[in-house]
Formats: structure tokens, sequence, C-alpha cells
């Protein structure tokens, strides 16, 4: 996708081509979407969730669709990071793309672990600690919500690693900036947010929740104004870069991430919907530039006039 605008962005120490990559739990490792096009258009791929040990997820059903996006209670079901290493990243690393592995953990000490065997691959770019995800009744989210407990993962990662490290935060908070602020005075290099809402969907005529685990994590264009707010207070808060995400369709939607502060986007609930949503989103933030007479796409980070 040849361009005149320079489209480089910096992620915590991570180079990207563009500011565009997707987003965990949506993408796999990407084999499926490469059949529609060269994953080494994206500024980066973004893997799904991998745990020390494998993780079967949550019963079904787990997917639900609502007004202007989805929900999901999968529950980072993945194979561990053996398998990961093993299977997919040696054809990850063929695809010349950046790669950001998303951990996840219950506790501390496994997001160190998950870390630390990663260490060992030498074709992995950055780390996304996800400390963030609703779904699962260890970790996740119960460490995302606690200032002292994202902290402490935070540093047992950073501990384990010199690559980029950024954390991935929930929206299920009152004060988001508060928990960017703890990972960030512990060493994240990066800021990723925003992970799904909490919600929930019944089916009136069953008077039954249509989630077999009842409440999951709502995405998709219904988030994108809270996801908003909480990349403009983080980006007031912290002097990290931003990884934006929440309901992003278009190339004007990332646009708008940026303006708020994102240095990156991901893409995530409308690759479900167009499996060629990523590469649609970056031709779109190209024209925006185009249009506007952007030579730099660095020029929008923050870019917001109150």
């Amino acid at each position: 996708m040849p361009s005149r605008i320079d489209l480089a962005v910096n992620l915590g120490g991570l180079a990207m081509a563009n500011p565009v990559t997707v987003c965990s739990g949506t993408f796999a490792s990407g084999r499926e979407y490469s059949d529609f096009y060269n994953l080494s258009l994206l500024g980066a791929v973004t893997t799904k969730g991998v745990s020390l040990e494998p993780w079967a997820g949550n019963a079904t059903p787990r997917i639900a669709e609502t007004a202007s996006g989805m929900l999901n209670s999968i529950g980072l079901q993945n194979p561990g990071v053996e398998v990961f290493c093993s299977k997919d990243l040696p054809w990850l690393s063929q695809q010349g793309v950046p790669i950001i592995v998303n951990v996840s953990g219950h506790s501390v000490d496994e997001y160190r672990a998950v870390v630390e065997r990663l260490e060992r691959e030498p074709s992995v770019g950055a780390y996304e600690i996800n400390i963030s995800c609703p779904n699962v009744d260890h970790g996740g989210m119960t460490i995302g919500t606690d200032p002292v407990l994202a902290a402490q993962v935070t540093a047992a990662c950073r501990q384990a690693t010199k690559r980029p490290l950024i954390v991935k935060l929930t929206p299920n908070v009152t004060s988001v900036a508060s928990i960017a602020q703890a990972v960030e005075a512990e060493g994240a290099d990066a800021i990723s947010l925003i992970n799904t809402v909490l919600g929930m969907s019944i089916d009136a005529k069953r008077r039954k929740p249509r989630l077999a685990r009842v409440v999951g994590g709502l995405s998709g264009p219904a988030i994108k104004p809270i996801a908003l707010r909480m990349v403009w207070e983080v980006h007031k808060a912290v002097q990290v870069p931003i990884l934006g995400m929440g309901g992003i369709m278009t190339g004007e939607d990332a646009v708008e991430f940026m303006l708020a502060g994102a240095t990156a986007i991901a893409v995530g609930t409308a690759s479900f919907v167009n499996p060629v949503a990523p590469i649609q989103v970056l031709a779109g933030i190209i024209g925006y530039c185009e249009e506007q007479g952007v030579t730099d796409i660095n020029e929008l980070i923050g870019g917001l006039v109150c």
C-alpha cells in the first residue's frame, strides 16, 4: 500500500511501519486472515492470549450479538505457550510483520513464566500483558482493577525482559488513569486500552441468559465513546505511548483514537464482520491524511483541540 505519507510509529520501542495492528483474541495467530491479505501490510500482528498451560475456555454458548456490537465469554482458550512456540510462532515469524504476543495468567508467577519462556524466541517483538480480560475467574480483570496487583505483574514481567512491554488495561474500573500510572511506574513501555466492557444479554422468551457464563465482554462500535474517553484520560496521565482500541470500524474511527492520544490502534470486532477490515482501516487513515494535508502520521497523536 504505497503512500507518500510517513506512517511509521514507535510503540514503546516497537517500530511499526504503520499504526495498525489487530486486537488480541480476534485474529488467532493470523493464519486464517492470511488467506485474505498479506499480513506484512499491518504495522504488527497481536496474537491471541498465550498462557503457561493450556486453557479450555468457558462453556458454550459464549458469543452473543448485540446492538452495535457483540458479547463474548471465550475465556482465553488457548493450547499453552509450548504449543504456541512450536506451531504458531514459526509460521508467524515468516510473515514479515512485528509480533506482539498477548500474555495471560492466573497469577504474577504465571505471567512472568510465560514471558520467560517467550524470551527464548527471537521473533517475538513485544509483549502485551493482559490484565484486563473479564471472562476468567482468576487473573485477568481481577488483577487489572487493583493498582497494586497491576503494578506487581508489570514489575515481574519487566524483570524478565528488556523487550517492549505493553500492559492492557480494563475499562471496568472507576479510574483507569490511576491504573495506567501504576503500571507506568513499574516499567510499562506502553499502555493498551480498552479491553471489553462487562455486560450481559437475556433471551426474554426463554428467560435465560444468552451466555453460559451469564456475563461477558462487550466489544464493537457500542463501546467506542467509552474507549475514546479512556484513551484521552490516560494520554493526559502518563508519558508512555498508547495502543488504542474499542469499536474501530473505519479509518476515521482510527484517526479519532490517535487525536485522543493513541500512537497506534488495533482493529478487533470489525474483522469478524469483514476479514479485510484492518487493511481498509489503514487505507482510510491514509485517505484522511491526504485530504487533510498530513505528511507524518505522528502529527495526529494527541492532536485533539479542546
